[in-house]
């Protein structure tokens, strides 16, 4: 824990996680609980991290809202996770849309396969189905603007690299690579990006569980990627 200026404890990033209702999915929390995927050890560990390593003033706490919270708006950034079998209520989409017209951004993370894309891009086209999704190529400055990588990050869980895999198998589709696309608004602004065939999360939550993971995802890929995506968040 660190101590926030109370002269400035409005001004601080706060990360911010969406709780979701949700049908079926993969692993643990499946059902309406799937978005408590890593959490809260994720949000904690990132925030943290982003304190130590950045020039930000970051909350320790973090916020968790459904997406019809009257506070939505406050927050610049939102993160989802495990959204394999998120639904969306016609009020959350409409807030949603709301949301992200005036310049909100959406993270998702954790999906993985054909089936889990197709449950998250049919719920987005239901709040805003002008956007189509497109492949964000390593050229994109989000993969440079902090840490310049040289390939596009692909974490699996830890459970999977124990297994031996380097990828988490949701079915059809797992085993093809990081895809990393995003919806663009009217004006061209990255609004929305999908870490699809990747788990960027459970490098933030596991970190401390063994150290080779912590080296090569962590390290290496999570953090990184996730502060690089903070840091275009909040300069475009």
């Amino acid at each position: 824990m660190w101590e926030i200026d109370p002269n400035f404890r409005d001004d601080v990033f706060t990360f911010a996680r969406v709780q979701y209702d949700s049908r079926g999915g993969f692993g643990r929390g499946r059902g309406g609980n799937r978005w408590q995927n890593d959490y809260p050890d994720s949000d904690w560990n990132f925030s943290l991290r982003l304190e130590q390593l950045t020039s930000l003033k970051v909350d320790p706490n973090g916020k968790v809202l459904r997406l019809t919270d009257p506070e939505l708006l406050d927050y610049p950034f939102l993160y989802m996770n495990g959204v394999g079998g998120m639904y969306l209520s016609e009020e959350e989409a409409v807030a949603l849309r709301r949301y992200l017209t005036n310049g909100g951004f959406l993270m998702l993370d954790d999906f993985w396969g054909d089936r889990e894309w197709q449950v998250v891009t049919e719920q987005l086209s239901r709040a805003v189905p002008q956007w189509q999704p497109r492949e964000l190529p390593l050229s994109h400055e989000i993969f440079h603007i902090v840490y310049d990588l040289n390939q596009r990050p692909q974490v699996p869980s830890i459970r999977h690299w124990r297994s031996g895999r380097t990828f988490e198998d949701h079915g059809p589709g797992s085993d093809r690579g990081p895809n990393y696309q995003g919806l663009f608004d009217e004006n061209g602004r990255l609004a929305v990006l999908l870490c699809h065939n990747n788990d960027l999360g459970d490098g933030w939550e596991r970190e401390g569980e063994d150290p080779e993971y912590f080296r090569e995802y962590a390290v290496k890929w999570s953090y990184p990627m996730g502060m690089n995506i903070i840091f275009y968040v909040m300069t475009h």
